[in-house]
C-alpha cells in the first residue's frame, strides 16, 4: 500500500484546513485508516481513525473540532479540521491497518506539516 498525504500549510488560529490521503496498490484489505502526528519535540500521536466498516475515534484534543470523511471511489481519506489551535502544529501522518490471513500490516505515508499560527 502507497500512501499520498497532501494539504498541509500555515493558518491563523481558528482557520481550518483539509489534508488528503491517497492510497494505492493492495488495498482491498484495508481494516482502518487513520491520522497520527508529531509535534515538534514529542512524540507521534493519534488524532482519527475510520474502520472499514464506518466506526471513527477521535482523540479527545481534537473532538469536535476534525472529522475524518472518506470517499471510497477515489480511495481517499481526509481530515477535516477546523477551529484550529497553536497546539495543533504538527507534522500529519495518514496510517493504514491491512490485515490478511496471516498478518496485520501498517503504512504510513510521508507526513504533510501543519503550523497553526496564532
Amino acid at each position: 500500500v502507497q500512501l499520498q498525504a497532501c494539504g498541509g500549510g500555515l493558518v491563523q488560529a481558528g482557520g481550518s484546513l483539509r489534508l488528503s490521503c491517497a492510497a494505492s496498490g493492495s488495498i482491498f484489505s484495508i481494516n482502518v485508516r487513520g491520522w497520527y502526528r508529531q509535534a515538534p519535540g514529542k512524540q507521534r500521536e493519534f488524532v482519527a481513525r475510520i474502520t472499514s466498516g464506518g466506526t471513527i475515534n477521535y482523540a479527545d484534543s481534537v473532538e469536535g473540532r476534525f472529522t475524518i470523511p472518506r470517499d471510497n471511489s477515489k480511495n481517499i481519506v481526509y481530515l477535516q479540521m477546523n477551529s484550529l489551535k497553536p497546539e495543533d502544529t504538527a507534522v500529519y501522518y495518514c496510517n493504514v491497518l491491512r490485515t490478511t490471513p496471516i498478518r496485520e500490516y501498517e503504512y504510513w505515508g510521508q507526513g504533510t506539516e501543519v503550523t497553526v499560527s496564532s
